[in-house]
């Protein structure tokens, strides 16, 4: 039975959307509210036919931006009623202990999405914010959550549990979480479609954006990953600073008579390759920087590449060894500047890519003589959402 399935990735201020034909994964339209909540919001959408469209208006909150994708959904003729969308999944950052697998939305799990705001601050409340306002607009269709730390839910203790008191970790489901779930689990997807199942058996999938995390993918389960509690662990991010001493915290709190969301704005949006380099969190201004001298810029970039490989290094041994390393999002599939930089430490593992292929942005961009495939992937968590919301209704 063919059905129409609505894909939603809400943030604080942007919605983006795509309409699915499933099981035949058909994208009938796509596209983005920006800025939502400015007068100069910016909503652009594309159908499958070609056909684009492209305004700024005034969009004062999410359930206006929702209204503007129901109107382009009926105005581009991929639907004549809404009643024909019987399913909407919507990302949502953080599950907590609560969800290992997506669930249909009630109100108790929309409690719970939003009790676990605390531990994602940046993106819960936006995805509860999409969530409400399309059971507002779409009353007749099944919500559904599709969580970002559920494809990490097959990490095995050792790498999920953290050495704190285990009265803290019984009572607050304090342990590693993991997030950009649907990349990670899309990225194995294609991995096993284009190279077998032999082959995407020992995985390290590199999601690098400006939130950016890596995971240790064996026989399709995730058993590492480096976010952790909340998304602000692991890596070095555009803003985030990724790992660092825990005792560095109450020292900054005492010698700058900061308080814990200080400490929390700092450590979220203040930090990172913006906070090291004082240029940007956008790595393209970055690497712009360091041409032009800014050593600030240089010794970002270095640390950056630094943990990335630190990582890699740490997942081949969970792996028992490494067959595919693959980049995806903003960086991964983007910057072959640091795509080279990042292999060019990994020669002792027997990755060698090859350097016209890199800047072409190619699929593999492995050498023939490597021993690990590299590949570039361009992400798809929007599929992973409708393949997770066909699923819950069945």
């Amino acid at each position: 039975m063919i059905e129409k399935i609505l894909a939603i990735n809400a943030g604080s201020s942007s919605l983006k959307f795509k309409l699915y034909l499933m099981p035949d994964e058909q994208v009938m339209i796509h596209g983005m509210v920006d800025r939502i909540g400015h007068q100069d919001a910016v909503f652009t959408y594309q159908t499958t036919s070609g056909d684009k469209h492209k305004t700024t208006e005034a969009v004062s909150d999410h359930t206006a931006a929702t209204e503007l994708v129901i109107k382009a959904l009926n105005e581009s003729g991929v639907i004549k009623d809404k009643s024909e969308i019987v399913g909407v999944g919507h990302r949502v950052s953080h599950g907590g202990s609560y969800y290992t697998q997506s669930v249909e939305i009630n109100d108790d799990v929309a409690k719970r999405i939003s009790e676990l705001s605390v531990l994602s601050p940046l993106h819960n409340p936006a995805n509860l914010l999409g969530i409400q306002a399309f059971e507002k607009l779409l009353p007749e269709a099944r919500e559904v959550a599709v969580f970002d730390t559920s494809f990490h839910s097959t990490m095995p203790p050792k790498a999920y549990t953290y050495a704190l008191p285990y009265r803290y970790i019984e009572k607050y489901g304090i342990r590693r979480y993991g997030f950009h779930g649907q990349s990670h689990q899309y990225i194995y997807s294609v991995v096993r479609e284009r190279f077998g199942e032999q082959t995407a058996d020992k995985l390290i999938s590199c999601h690098l954006g400006n939130g950016a995390s890596i995971c240790a993918i064996k026989d399709g389960k995730s058993v590492n990953t480096s976010m952790g509690f909340t998304p602000l662990a692991g890596l070095v991010m555009g803003t985030r600073s990724g790992d660092i001493d825990p005792e560095i915290l109450p020292f900054l709190e005492e010698k700058e008579h900061l308080n814990s969301e200080d400490v929390r704005d700092m450590l979220n949006h203040e930090s990172g390759v913006l906070g090291i380099s004082g240029v940007s969190n956008d790595i393209r201004d970055v690497l712009k920087a360091e041409s032009e001298g800014n050593q600030r810029a240089k010794l970002a970039l270095d640390v950056y590449v630094h943990q990335i490989q630190e990582f890699i290094g740490a997942y081949t041994t969970d792996l028992g060894g490494l067959k595919v390393l693959s980049f995806t999002a903003g960086v991964g599939e983007h910057s072959a500047p640091i795509r080279a930089r990042v292999c060019q430490g990994l020669a002792y593992l027997g990755i060698k890519i090859d350097d016209a292929k890199n800047e072409a942005n190619d699929i593999e961009i492995q050498t023939a003589d490597s021993k690990v495939k590299v590949v570039v992937i361009p992400t798809d968590e929007e599929l992973i959402i409708a393949r997770e919301t066909a699923k819950v209704i069945g």
